[in-house]
């Protein structure tokens, strides 16, 4: 199966709603333009919610087969490390390398020389075709980038042999950069994906870190304008070395949302189309928060469920926290007590979690706090699970038209 043009990553934290998330994808397909479906999962989420990647697999065969869909789609395994990657290699056949913790960390002097002989001929003024700017390369910035960069490279080429040897060519690899603290300039990406090129690591998608806040569950919070001129940048720079450096043809970037930017939608949608390019989107828990917002609406047994959830989160706050604190802006004492929470009724829950900033009743720390928090519900799993498909239908309703209406609509066809 190959890659399409666009695609766009769904995660399901509970495995429940694969059809109703498949069903947006055909919504866009009727229109008469492909998406690739990616169900993807990480490691830390299998350990907090004690599932195996094999249950993704499960999740996707069934809802394709419900649907009937006969087109490609992919399983994600989702920011994996050689560390984590074994117990995806049966059931994945899209990876996710994450080589974050690789950057920045110094480099052989032998790595350094070679670098250097193979780069010595592009120091002067580079041009990248479609950015107006000019970028002045120099043995310093070099040596720079070689430092920063050479070992994240090295150890995705390691992890990407193994996948080769284990799972063979009918893979989509993509190299995740993005959970670093600074943007990647052109410059950086340019010799970044030239680097991949020359040690023979042939990705399909690439997910560099942006400027601004991407946090879980909420809007982008940035210079929307500077956001768009580095996308668009980026864009341009895998152009150029598909062309210069054969690099695949169906390279693209990959955006990491955490879900939820809608304000940088327009922005993408525009560029994507002017340049003719492809993407992938990441989503991450827009499923699960879709999952409590409907069990609330549901009223009675569902609201209870939500405000259980809430009373033992709260009580867990820095457990729940600490692992997404670098995406995430909650502060403890601006969350309701669990008191304050089950005063209200069911359409103030559903207020307060659905993500409508012109809603005076949206609480954007409250649903990034809930976005954190499904590992409580994990532990109420049965019970959990048995009001997911007692409210079926109306959780499935929220999933498809959240994920069409605000994400697939916006992005790919407005």
């Amino acid at each position: 199966m190959k890659l399409g043009k666009y695609s766009f990553g769904i995660g399901d934290r509970f495995g429940h709603q694969g059809p109703a998330q498949l069903k947006a994808i055909e919504e866009v397909m009727n229109q008469g333009l492909t998406i690739t479906p990616v169900w993807n999962k990480s490691h830390r989420e299998h350990e907090i919610i004690k599932t195996t990647p094999g249950s993704v697999r499960t999740e996707a065969d069934d809802a394709v087969n419900k649907l009937g869909w006969d087109d490609a789609y992919f399983v994600d395994a989702d920011h994996i490390t050689m560390d984590t990657i074994e117990d995806f290699l049966v059931s994945s056949n899209y990876f996710t390398i994450d080589v974050a913790d690789f950057i920045g960390n110094g480099i052989q002097e032998s790595d350094e020389k070679t670098f250097l002989e193979k780069n010595g001929s592009l120091i002067g003024d580079m041009e990248i075709p479609g950015i107006s700017e000019k970028f002045e390369i120099n043995e310093s910035l070099l040596k720079k980038i070689a430092h920063n960069y050479i070992n994240a490279i090295k150890e995705a080429r390691r992890i990407y042999q193994h996948i080769k040897k284990e799972k063979g060519d009918d893979v989509v690899i993509e190299i995740s950069m993005d959970e670093v603290e600074k943007p990647q300039t052109p410059v950086e990406l340019f010799f970044i994906l030239k680097t991949l090129s020359e040690y023979d690591v042939q990705i399909n998608t690439i997910a560099p870190k942006f400027t601004g806040r991407f946090n879980k569950g909420v809007d982008y919070v940035g210079d929307l304008d500077k956001f768009s001129q580095e996308f668009e940048q980026d864009i341009l720079v895998i152009k150029h070395v598909i062309s210069d450096y054969h690099l695949p043809e169906d390279l693209k970037l990959s955006v990491h949302s955490g879900s939820d930017k809608f304000s940088i939608y327009d922005s993408i949608h525009n560029i994507i189309k002017q340049h003719d390019s492809g993407l992938h989107v990441k989503t991450s828990g827009t499923t699960w928060l879709e999952e409590l917002i409907g069990l609330a609406s549901a009223d009675n047994d569902g609201l209870q469920m939500v405000q259980s959830i809430y009373k033992t989160a709260w009580s867990r706050f820095k457990e729940l926290t600490d692992p997404y604190a670098p995406v995430i802006d909650v502060d403890y004492e601006g969350l309701p007590t669990p008191d304050t929470f089950n005063s209200w009724e069911s359409k103030k829950v559903v207020a307060k979690l659905t993500h409508n900033p012109d809603d005076p009743e949206f609480d954007s720390q409250l649903r990034q706090f809930l976005h954190c928090s499904y590992k409580i519900a994990a532990e109420k799993k049965s019970e959990y699970y048995n009001l997911l498909k007692k409210y079926e239908k109306v959780i499935g309703s929220n999933v498809t038209n959240n994920l069409y209406k605000r994400h697939l609509k916006p992005l790919f066809l407005e």
